[in-house]
């Protein structure tokens, strides 16, 4: 991949794509449909926020994302504001087959989508939670190309010993989460603004499958299951040109639709709960102002 230097042409191309708002109504709603798909919670430049369900079909009405980059609920207690996070290991996999199919019907025949799950758990038996996601994923419709496998550095897995110094029934625990890389139709990307902006250290260093950063804390975004900028930034940069759609139907702080206005595409960020809506609202303002203060700055 080359790491292309934007010629005067380029930069007008860029401006036109990432500054084009009128995306909402061109990609999203369809004026033949029966039923109406959601409008704005709030947007700013580029970011937007829907306050609605991943499971309702009729969220969206059109195919519009190029690149899904998003972590579900894990099933493992979380107390959220508006999810329930104990469900029946069956139930959940049903939850999961609903918004795949769902993430498939929003996503363009060259979309992808990079999912971040466990690679197993064991709070109320051990179940293999990564190749159970990736079968239904593939039922769904979803092609697979690799898995990425994210090692933690600041996150400890170990509740559980088993049967501690023996080896009766011992719990093998790997604090390593995964990162599913699948697609829709067609790998290569043919369409879009066809510019990439990774440099070829990035390039290099992140097609190999093993990343390691830390965590994000919990009590400093204010939400209880946060990931870090650092994820989606690398997917982002990885797998998207400059103008792409990123979309992220389990929004949450709204880490993917900050980190892609961030970096010249467009982010869009759906979740149910008005709180979680209204604290990635604040953040996006907060940071989004601030990038664009420096920027006028520097520039």
């Amino acid at each position: 991949m080359k790491n292309h230097k934007p010629t005067k042409y380029r930069q007008s191309k860029i401006k036109k794509l990432h500054f084009n708002n009128s995306f909402t109504k061109n990609l999203i709603t369809d004026s033949t449909a029966k039923t109406k798909s959601l409008k704005p919670f709030f947007s700013f430049n580029n970011a937007y926020l829907y306050k609605g369900d991943v499971l309702n079909s009729s969220s969206f009405l059109k195919e519009f994302c190029d690149l899904i980059v998003t972590s579900p609920p894990y099933n493992v207690g979380i107390e959220y504001n508006s999810n329930n996070d104990v469900l029946t290991y069956d139930d959940y996999l049903k939850f999961t087959h609903k918004w795949l199919l769902n993430c498939y019907k929003w996503s363009k025949n060259s979309g992808r989508l990079l999912l971040n799950i466990p690679l197993d758990k064991n709070k109320g038996g051990q179940k293999s939670v990564g190749a159970d996601i990736t079968a239904i994923a593939q039922k769904v419709g979803w092609k697979y190309h690799s898995t990425i496998v994210w090692n933690e550095g600041n996150i400890s897995r170990r509740t559980a010993w088993g049967s501690f110094m023996s080896a009766s029934a011992p719990y093998v625990i790997a604090p390593v989460e995964l990162i599913l890389v699948l697609y829709k139709e067609c790998w290569k990307k043919i369409d879009g603004s066809k510019i990439s902006d990774i440099s070829k250290k990035d390039f290099m260093d992140w097609t190999n499958g093993l990343w390691t950063f830390n965590g994000e804390s919990k009590k400093r975004i204010g939400h209880p299951a946060p990931f870090p900028k650092e994820l989606p930034y690398r997917v982002i940069k990885l797998f998207s040109y400059i103008g792409d759609i990123v979309f992220d139907p389990f929004s949450g702080s709204g880490t993917t639709a900050l980190v892609a206005a961030l970096n010249k595409r467009i982010g869009i960020g759906l979740d149910i709960d008005n709180q979680y809506c209204e604290l990635a609202k604040r953040r996006i303002l907060h940071e989004l102002n601030t990038f664009n203060f420096q920027e006028a700055k520097n520039g």
